[in-house]
C-alpha cells in the first residue's frame, strides 16, 4: 500500500479548491536529533514532508532541523512538541525513562522481527493500548527500528565475551537487559555514541545496522555480533508527533492531509526505511571486512535465557503502576507474530 496518496478524496479536494482555505498557509517546523543524512530524516521525514507539501498544494511547508539545530538535548523532544517549542518532533521514547511504560513493552529483548513488522505491530498496540501516553500531543506515528546488535572493540562470541564489557544502551529497559547479560551498561543518546566509542568511553555499542552510517561505527569498531532466529536482541521505540495546538489550529482539510499520512502506514513506511537502512548499513561492514558474528541458534538460546529476568522485572515493574505486564507483553508478542507472518 501506497503510504503517500497521490489524490485527496473528493470532499478533501473540493475543499482545497475554496478560495477562503487557499489563503491559509502555515510553516511547522520538525526538530529531530540526527543528521541530515541518517536513515529516518532523510528516506522517512524528508518525503513525508514533501508529500505533505504536495497534496496541500504548498498550503503547508516545513523547515527540517536536524542534530537538535533548534537547541536542548535529545531527551527534551516530546517537551519541545507539547509545549509548543517546536511543530513537530521525532525522538525515542526511552529517552525520557519511566514517562511511556506501556510502550516500553516493545522494548523487551529477543522481540523485534523487521522494522516494518514490528512498527505496525507498534502502531496498532499503542492505538489499542497507550494512547493515553501521548495526552497533549498529536500523534502522527510511532515506530521501531531493527533487530538490535552489538558493534564492539573485542568480538564478543559468547556470552561470557560481554563480562566488564561497557557498552551503551539506549534506554532503561536496554541497560537493564545489558546488565543482566553481564556488561557494563552505559546510557547516553546515540549522537554521543561515535565520540564516546574514539575515546574509549565505551568498549562496544547497541544499535542497529541503519545508523551505523551515520555514526561511522563500521570504521570506529570491526566486531559486530548478531542472532540466530527471527527475533533480534532488541529494538528501541520511536514517535513522530506534532504539537497539539499546531494540529487543532489547521483548517479541517489540511488536518485530513495530516490525517491521511498519520497511523499504521505512517509507522510502516518509517519502518520499512529502517530496514533498508539496516542492509546498507550491515553491506559498509561487509565492504570494509570487518568481523560479522552471527550467534548459532544454542548460544542465541543463552542469551533469551539470560535476558529473561529483563522481562520478569518489567512486569513487576507494571503491577507497581497497577498494569497488567503480562497480558501487554504477551498481546505485543502476538501482534508481531501477526504481522510478521504477512
Amino acid at each position: 500500500m501506497n503510504l503517500f496518496k497521490t489524490a485527496l478524496t473528493g470532499a478533501i479536494a473540493a475543499t482545497l479548491m475554496c478560495g477562503s482555505a487557499l489563503a491559509q498557509e502555515v510553516t511547522m517546523r520538525i526538530h529531530q536529533m540526527l543528521p541530515a543524512q541518517a536513515t529516518i530524516p532523510a528516506q522517512a521525514i524528508e518525503p513525508w514532508a514533501k508529500a505533505i507539501e504536495e497534496q496541500s498544494g504548498g498550503r503547508i511547508k516545513f523547515e527540517l532541523y536536524p542534530a537538535m539545530q533548534l537547541g536542548g538535548a535529545p531527551p527534551a523532544l516530546f517537551d519541545q512538541a507539547k509545549d509548543g517549542v517546536v511543530d513537530i518532533i521525532w525522538t525515542v521514547l526511552g529517552y525520557t525513562p519511566g514517562r511511556f511504560p506501556k510502550s516500553e513493552v516493545f522494548e523487551m529483548p529477543f522481540l523485534v522481527t523487521s522494522a516494518e513488522a514490528t512498527s505496525v505491530a507498534f502502531q496498532k498496540y499503542v492505538e489499542a493500548n497507550a494512547m493515553d501516553e501521548f495526552e497533549g500531543v498529536h500523534l502522527i506515528a510511532v515506530h521501531t527500528h531493527g533487530p538490535g546488535l552489538f558493534h564492539t572493540q573485542n568480538p564478543v562470541t559468547k556470552l561470557e565475551d560481554l563480562a566488564g564489557m561497557k557498552i551503551r544502551g539506549g534506554s532503561r529497559v536496554i541497560s537493564d537487559m545489558l546488565g543482566r547479560l553481564g556488561a557494563e551498561p552505559i546510557g547516553m543518546p546515540v549522537p554521543q555514541v561515535t565520540e564516546a566509542l574514539s575515546k574509549g568511553v565505551i568498549n562496544g555499542t547497541t544499535i542497529p545496522w541503519e545508523v551505523t552510517p551515520s555514526l561511522k561505527i563500521a570504521e570506529l569498531v570491526k566486531n559486530h555480533t548478531g542472532f540466530t532466529g527471527a527475533n533480534g536482541l532488541y529494538t528501541q521505540t520511536f514517535a513522530f508527533v506534532m504539537n497539539q495546538a499546531s494540529y487543532d489550529a489547521l483548517p479541517d482539510d489540511l488536518k485530513a492531509i495530516i490525517d491521511a499520512n498519520s497511523g499504521v502506514e505512517t509507522a510502516r513506511f518509517f519502518g520499512r526505511a529502517m530496514d533498508k537502512g539496516d542492509a546498507a548499513g550491515a553491506a559498509i561492514a561487509v565492504g570494509l571486512g570487518n568481523n560479522i558474528i552471527t550467534l548459532d541458534e544454542a548460544e542465541t538460546a543463552r542469551w533469551k535465557a539470560a535476558a529473561q529476568p529483563t522481562i520478569d522485572q518489567w512486569f513487576v515493574d507494571m503491577e507497581a503502576l497497577g498494569l497488567d505486564g503480562k497480558a501487554l507483553y504477551e498481546q505485543a508478542v502476538s501482534m508481531v507474530a501477526a504481522e510478521s507472518a504477512q
